[in-house]
């Protein structure tokens, strides 16, 4: 066994909170956590563990009371050519992000801007404070936006306000995202977190195989037509007809008690 020392996350703070919740908090408030590959690694790297956490239901991601995340890190912006950008690990990042299976909710407070809109669009579900700002004013740098801004938004709201998003680099109150479907919830920006804390506890306490499996059915309607998504969730529904879990749900139905799912 190596007694090589890991070192300590730099750019997020990791805790639990609750029995099956982790939570990872931002925690570059001198630039407004900005997100830099780094951060995007240290993120990534901590889903894997998660992910291969039983006891990990539900992650939460924040960037605090002020500010979610203001943007990509624009120094290290600045010092990637062409070359750099193609070759950059960055990508790479996001999509471990993406294709973390466990249900992944976002407290936002303050700005959500670029980078940081995209890790807001990565969640399941956003809870966004009533003072929150949305955008991606990747424009008025004279570039686009880089992971998934330009494709998962318009995905989201449509192309109307996608384009006006994008193209005019103006931002969303909480309220407008609320209506475009950009966020689930609008709470003062004192409960934001303790909101989506109590959603991730509500959530965790469901099948941890219904919940994976649940997951996957609807990300994929965005890849598959109709017939072939229906064939999934149909595929999935009859794989957890043989799982413990479906017979605790129905049994603890049936005894008017709650459920204990074990994940098997």
């Amino acid at each position: 066994m190596s007694d090589q020392t890991i070192a300590p996350n730099q750019d997020i703070l990791v805790e639990r909170s609750g029995a099956h919740v982790l939570l990872i908090t931002l925690n570059r408030p001198d630039v407004r956590n900005a997100l830099r590959n780094n951060s995007l690694r240290e993120i990534a790297a901590e889903l894997a563990l998660a992910e291969a956490d039983d006891s990990i239901r539900v992650v939460v991601i924040t960037g605090g009371a002020k500010v979610f995340a203001a943007g990509a890190d624009i120094n290290e912006m600045a010092q990637t050519d062409a070359i750099g950008a193609l070759l950059d690990v960055r990508p790479q990042y996001w999509k471990a992000i993406a294709g973390f299976s466990k249900p992944l909710l976002a407290a936002v407070n303050g700005y959500a801007l670029g980078a940081g809109c995209e890790m807001l669009m990565h969640a399941d579900i956003a809870i966004a404070g009533r003072s929150a700002k949305i955008g991606q004013p990747e424009i008025n740098l004279g570039t686009i936006p880089g992971a998934g801004g330009t494709q998962r938004l318009i995905r989201t709201v449509g192309k109307p306000l996608a384009m006006k998003m994008v193209l005019s680099g103006e931002f969303l109150t909480a309220d407008d995202a609320l209506a475009a479907g950009l966020i689930a919830e609008v709470a003062d920006d004192e409960q934001t977190l303790p909101r989506t804390l109590a959603l991730a506890e509500t959530i965790a306490a469901k099948s941890p195989l219904a919940l994976r499996l649940a997951k996957e059915a609807m990300l994929k309607s965005y890849e598959l037509g109709l017939e072939a998504g229906l064939n999934l969730e149909r595929k999935s529904f009859s794989l957890l007809a043989a799982s413990d879990d479906r017979r605790e749900g129905i049994a603890a139905f049936k005894e008017k008690r709650a459920a204990q799912f074990v994940g098997r």
